[in-house]
């Protein structure tokens, strides 16, 4: 069962290469600081950006560093269902512990064209699949009825929800039942979605604090309150500044400023705004993350 703070990992890039020195040494970072798990060439690894060389080989660079410490889900999805596949393929045979596939974009397919989707991609690889759920970029939103058909199927574990519905997890936990793994996809409702039945988040504020990300959630399995509590109001200025602008441009920005990696991005995200350079670095400040 995955739980507990897993970092949606940025790309670092370099004049527009990808950085495979700093994106090695930011994983190992994330491994000292006590992240529970990594989420390579995700949405805020800039999956849609990616050459299908540099997806696979991120993938077996997280894959050599995580050593099996802790699990490696690989973002895997596409609009097309041929695609998702093969990425997902490329994934397993990389060394993934599962892969994170996102509903198709643009596509808007309706809920049995989602089934049909993951049904095939499920069918096709066999590794853990954890549905992405998020209506705001995807344009299409999975019910849960659809999520409960797709969780018969034995490698549909799970799902990363970016819904912010907080109903849903207890709906979900209700509906499908309690081996099925419910992940928060917001970072500012994770801890009111651990409340409703989830079990961790896909985090993107793990790239600039993983530390207190993951004190936050190992606090929630022992039963500490209060330390959750001050945790989080410590971080809901850094959520709130990471999301300033399009993620992850604004994360990408933060992470420079630690010198863990630089703040380049690919075309047609671009470098966030002055206002927000000041944001972020109050935010991290006010988190004692940047002195």
């Amino acid at each position: 069962m995955l739980k507990g703070s897993l970092v949606a990992l940025i790309t670092p890039f370099r004049n527009g290469a990808v950085d495979e020195t700093a994106f090695q040494d930011f994983v190992a970072w994330q491994l000292e600081e006590g992240t529970h798990g990594l989420v390579p060439c995700g949405t805020t690894g800039e999956s849609p950006t990616l050459e299908e060389s540099e997806h696979r080989r991120l993938i077996a660079l997280c894959v050599e560093v995580a050593a099996g410490k802790v699990p490696v889900v690989a973002g895997t999805g596409s609009n097309s269902t041929e695609h998702t596949i093969a990425l997902t393929r490329q994934a397993k045979a990389a060394g993934a512990d599962a892969a994170l596939i996102v509903c198709p974009y643009y596509n808007k397919p309706t809920q049995e064209g989602l089934y049909q989707h993951f049904k095939a991609v499920h069918d096709a690889v066999d590794l853990p699949i954890v549905i992405y759920n998020i209506p705001g970029r995807a344009s299409v939103d999975m019910t849960n009825a659809t999520m409960a058909r797709l969780a018969k199927l034995p490698n549909i574990i799970g799902v990363k929800d970016a819904t912010n519905d907080l109903s849903r997890p207890l709906k979900m936990r209700v509906e499908i039942g309690a081996d099925f793994c419910l992940l928060s996809g917001e970072d500012a409702t994770a801890v009111a979605y651990l409340a409703q039945g989830g079990q961790g988040c896909i985090s993107v504020t793990a790239n600039v604090a993983p530390r207190l990300c993951a004190d936050l959630h190992e606090a929630w399995q022992r039963g500490d309150i209060a330390t959750v509590r001050r945790l989080n109001e410590r971080l809901c200025p850094l959520h709130e500044a990471l999301f300033a602008e399009t993620s992850p441009a604004p994360v990408k920005y933060a992470v420079s400023l630690l010198g863990r990696a630089s703040a380049e991005l690919r075309q047609p995200l671009w470098p966030i705004l002055p206002q927000t350079r000041e944001k972020v670095e109050q935010a991290m400040r006010a988190a004692g993350i940047l002195n």
